[in-house]
């Protein structure tokens, strides 16, 4: 077992607080054990600050990261030398008319560049993602479907 933990620290409340929905800021501090803290709100579309990272983003990203994190420890297991690996992870969410939502989907675009060799083939980085979706924590994790579309592998010269 591992467990994690967060601290959310709302830091909007001014001088009025939740006297109305429009009265205070979506700011919120996240700190995690042993790192700089994270300046989160809400999306924009909900009141947030769009200079900082909103649940929604941070969630996209968890699995584009966990997939990705996965992906290198096989690629490195199965000898396939990565240089570069680059994603950019889309994510839908429904709204309904009364406000709550849930995810649809996430889209990840998985870019790799490797050495040459004769692992370096569309083919075994496709079987490589396969893998890597199967086994990321995250995306087993949620109740919609995580696509991994990998962009053609570029090797390097």
């Amino acid at each position: 077992m591992h467990d994690f933990a967060a601290t959310v620290r709302w830091t909007g409340a001014g001088s009025t607080g939740t006297s109305s929905y429009t009265s205070y800021s979506r700011d919120h501090e996240i700190d995690l054990p042993h790192k700089p803290p994270l300046l989160g709100s809400a999306d924009p579309a909900f009141r947030g600050d769009p200079g900082r990272y909103s649940p929604e983003e941070l969630f996209v990203a968890s699995l584009s990261q966990c997939h990705m994190l996965w992906f290198l420890h096989l690629a490195a297991e199965s000898g396939l030398v990565v240089r570069e690996y680059t994603d950019a992870a889309t994510g839908t969410m429904r709204v309904e008319a009364r406000g709550e939502g849930a995810f649809t989907d996430v889209m990840l675009h998985p870019k790799v560049v490797a050495d040459p060799g004769e692992l370096a083939t569309d083919e075994h980085v496709a079987a490589l993602h396969h893998k890597a979706h199967a086994m990321c924590f995250i995306s087993r994790s949620v109740n919609f479907p995580v696509h991994v579309t990998p962009t053609p592998i570029h090797v390097l010269a």
